[in-house]
Formats: structure tokens, sequence, C-alpha cells
């Protein structure tokens, strides 16, 4: 678990590399990326950066042009993170936004097909509403 430190660290790198990437960096490999968490080591040296990319972009490619930047975004971050060391960043690709996208088209269909559907004993819950049997504890 990482300590307030690391947290506080890692959440610092996302914000300013998120920043580089938006106003100073004009790479077209990189023009669609969401910089989606950073973790940070122990002894904050090092950095994973976990990256999403838009539309078609191929992750590959996006990942090449930000290992290509990274000596520009380490020296930036140098400058204007305030921080003791400046860690080195190892990219790698988030694909979390590509599976719900896959399981939550695999739920439309089954729902489309009948397969989803709630027992025939229980009736689906409005959201919102509270359970049926929490009104009798009032």
């Amino acid at each position: 678990m990482p300590t307030q430190r690391q947290t506080r660290v890692a959440r610092r790198l996302q914000e300013e590399i998120a920043r580089l990437l938006l106003r100073e960096i004009e790479d077209p490999l990189i023009r669609f990326v969401t910089i989606t968490d950073v973790e940070v080591s122990p002894d904050l040296k090092c950095a994973r950066v976990f990256f999403s990319v838009m539309g078609t972009d191929d992750p590959a490619e996006t990942l090449k042009g930000l290992r290509r930047a990274s000596r520009y975004i380490r020296h930036r971050l140098a400058e204007e993170a305030e921080l003791r060391y400046t860690p080195t960043l190892d990219f790698r690709y988030d694909a979390t936004a590509e599976r719900a996208q896959r399981i939550e088209a695999i739920l439309h269909r089954l729902a489309e097909e009948g397969s989803l559907h709630p027992p025939d004993d229980e009736e689906p819950a409005e959201v919102g509403s509270p359970p049926a049997d929490a009104e009798d504890d009032e």
C-alpha cells in the first residue's frame, strides 16, 4: 500500500505530465493521450505512468512517442514539480477502458438476446429506492 507521500507525489506527477502533454509537446503520436494513473516506487526514484489513447491511435505508436518525449518530460518535471528526486518514467499502456467497453458490449448483446435478465421471483429495483425490507426497519 503506497504511503501518503507516494500518493501525493504520484498525483503531482500525473497532473504535471498531463499538462506537459497537453500544452508543450506537439508530437502527432501522442495527440489523444490521457494519463490514467501514476505509481511511484517507495524511494520516489521510479514512476510507472499509465496512459490510455482515445480514438483509433495505435497504443504501440503512442508508447514510442511517449518514450521519445520522456527525457524532455523528465527535464520539465525537474523544473516544475519541486521534488527532491525526479523519478525515471516508465510509460505503460492502460487497457482498462477497452476492457470495460468489451464487457459492456457483451452485456448489451446478452440483454438483447434475452439471456441476461433478473430471476423470475425478483422484481428489478428502481435506482435510488431502498430495498423492500428496509421500510420495515423504520
